[in-house]
């Protein structure tokens, strides 16, 4: 006896099918793939006539399942790739698809490998063309979030560097633009421009738009500033919350210029020049009119600049009657300084840094020259956003709001919830929090940063999620047991109009994660996942 390198399977009449040669199996990502497997599904396809998949490396170190099709009917490349991905593993699914007359044959008749042309550019995910105005948009959406000059419609989302945070984004402006309400799992699930225009017609009305509201005589706190109140009544003032910018300035500096630039900025976002003052014992949001922007100047040497810095980094903000931008500029020498602007949490966020920086660069760049910013108007205020959100989430003594539904989605979520994760810390846990925490940093070195990324794509899932897969795992292996919720920040701007506001709209999502039944790691991406879509959606 000797093995033949065919490879068969039974089938349901209890035959045996000839799939494929041995000898063709390759493997890409770290997976083995039979091509005659997939060959197999293809040609079920009712106008598919003749398949083959071959493996390609047209570009160094990029090699690429590449399915070449004789189609006896009309056909897109695309219907052939959706067609597959609904039958086979994302690992298995064609990258790109050729549609050719006839399969090149060698003079015995055998399929001649070397004859199957390159993929031209458009049967590729980069370069396929749009062929609705639905698939023109969201590839141009997808472009917009992601930096890039253009996205083809079978461009992978993800995998051109898409992630959770920029598919809220997406979702955000796909909403704008169609005015229809897509779920987060809308994406990852279909990941191209083109899957994803395809769910459009059936996706439900958009929800409330956000837009310019008529202001009543007292503004409530958004929810998220109401954490923040209570804390800050609670404890009083401090530096907890405050975020801390810092910009080093070399150069020839004008000072009146950087004067009027701040106020620029104040005037231009109104959480700068909010208080919060209270009625009856309940905080509002007031906005001050106008609000001269103090601006200290203290001379420094660079050694007590930390310390400095620092300092002025703990400033004590008096929310009820102070507004919550403290600026500082330090001057190091006639030509160097450091500018400290200090913002408390329940005006901004991370985020809101960007737009803070970008906003003070045009002013100042436009005040040089003599002349005030000319940008385009915000869209919508926080004191906007913060109505919105009140009407959207409706009544919580309403059973059919949709505050009503999320409390009761994490009731449900967090119920018995661990009081915190037993872990071997080298001193015990304090009885009173004291704040004196800090990151720690952990390189990835790009071998494996490119290894989690392969296990992201395979998995359908985000990179994030196989993190917080794996510290999971970790924990649960030094003892935390096998109940591990984990705090997640989420941007929370859901609506495209928020991009460039600042203000407080960054939440912390509980994500928590089973490890008991020594599930594969793979098992436990899938529950991450699965997981992190439904709070997203909550």
């Amino acid at each position: 006896m000797y093995r033949t390198g065919d490879l068969v399977r039974w089938n349901a009449d209890g035959e045996l099918e000839f799939v494929g040669r041995a000898d063709h199996q390759v493997k890409i990502r770290g997976f083995r793939i039979e091509p005659g497997e997939i060959e197999q599904v293809l040609t079920d396809h009712p106008d598919i006539a003749q398949a083959a998949v071959v493996a390609r490396e047209d570009q160094p170190g990029t090699t690429r399942l590449v399915a070449y099709v004789v189609a006896q009917g009309a056909l897109r490349a695309e219907d052939v790739r959706q067609f597959a991905r609904d039958r086979l593993p994302e690992y298995m699914v064609p990258s790109a698809v050729v549609l050719l007359g006839e399969l090149p044959l060698t003079a015995n008749g055998k399929l001649d490998r070397a004859a199957l042309p390159a993929p031209e550019s458009g049967a590729t995910g980069a370069g396929r063309e749009a062929r609705t105005p639905q698939e023109q948009i969201v590839c141009d959406l997808m472009a917009q979030v992601l930096g890039l000059p253009r996205v083809g419609v079978d461009d992978d989302f993800f995998e051109l560097g898409g992630h959770s945070l920029l598919a809220t984004r997406l979702i955000a402006r796909i909403r704008a633009a169609f005015s229809v309400e897509i779920g987060l799992r809308t994406l990852f699930e279909g990941r191209t421009a083109g899957a994803v225009a395809a769910r459009l017609d059936t996706a439900g009305p958009a929800r409330l738009a956000l837009a310019k509201q008529r202001l009543p005589e007292t503004v409530p706190l958004s929810f998220a500033q109401r954490r923040l109140w209570f804390l800050h009544k609670m404890e009083g003032p401090s530096a907890t919350y405050n975020i801390p910018l810092i910009l080093r300035l070399t150069g020839e500096l004008h000072l009146d210029a950087l004067r009027a630039a701040l106020g620029d900025v104040v005037a231009r976002h109104e959480s700068l020049r909010t208080v919060f003052p209270e009625a009856d014992g309940t905080p509002f949001q007031h906005v001050l009119d106008e609000v001269a922007v103090e601006l200290p100047v203290t001379d420094c040497t660079e050694a007590g600049l930390p310390e400095a810095l620092a300092s002025a980094a703990r400033h004590a903000f008096d929310l009820a009657g102070e507004p919550p931008l403290h600026v500082e500029l330090f001057g190091l020498a006639p030509d160097r300084y450091v500018l400290i602007l200090v913002l408390h949490h329940i005006a901004g966020d991370g985020w809101s840094l960007g737009p803070l920086a970008t906003d003070l660069t045009h002013a100042y760049t436009a005040r040089v020259q003599g002349q005030a910013p000319d940008w385009a108007p915000l869209p919508v205020q926080y004191a906007d956003y913060t109505l919105w959100q009140n009407e959207l989430l409706g009544d919580q003594n309403d059973p059919d709001s949709l505050f009503a539904t999320q409390i009761t989605y994490w009731t449900r979520q967090l119920a018995d919830l661990p009081d915190h994760l037993d872990l071997p810390t080298d001193r015990p846990r304090p009885t009173i929090t004291t704040y004196r925490g800090d990151y720690l940093t952990v390189d990835i070195d790009p071998t494996l940063h490119q290894h989690l990324t392969d296990l992201a794509r395979t998995t359908g899932a985000s990179l994030f999620m196989v993190l917080q897969a794996g510290l999971a795992a970790l924990l649960t292996r030094l003892g935390a047991g096998h109940d591990i919720p984990l705090g997640s920040p989420i941007a929370g701007r859901t609506d495209h109009n928020l991009d460039h506001l600042i203000g407080f709209f960054v939440n912390t999502l509980v994500l928590r994660t089973h490890t008991h039944d020594n599930p594969t790691f793979t098992q436990l991406i899938n529950q991450v996942r699965d997981t992190s879509l439904h709070a997203y959606a909550h």
